[in-house]
């Protein structure tokens, strides 16, 4: 499109490991704009690091996924989501609504 390659997300995708990864991409890219806004370069920096991370684990980035065996997808979703929980965890939960 317009020159650039797309992807579309990784169907073989666990849905549960899908939504963690939607989760830390829009994370990431709200990190972004924060950063850029801020004129903060490294935080912009590791916001975009995340970003990468978040499209590889889906398969928008990197090696096809249709290029890869089952074993060499399910290590890459492991590996970047790994690394993405280490760099900035999943919020908890802990709250309850109050009624």
């Amino acid at each position: 499109m317009k020159g650039r390659k797309w992807r579309a997300t990784d169907p073989s995708l666990p849905e549960d490991v899908s939504a963690r990864l939607r989760k830390h991409l829009m994370a990431a890219r709200r990190a972004v704009r924060s950063a850029t806004t801020a004129g903060d370069e490294r935080a912009e920096r590791d916001a975009r690091s995340r970003v990468q991370h978040a499209k590889v684990a889906l398969g928008e980035r990197g090696t096809p996924w249709w290029e890869q065996s089952e074993a060499q997808r399910r290590e890459r979703w492991e590996h970047h989501l790994a690394a993405l929980d280490a760099i900035a965890p999943p919020a908890r939960k802990d709250h309850q609504e109050e009624g």
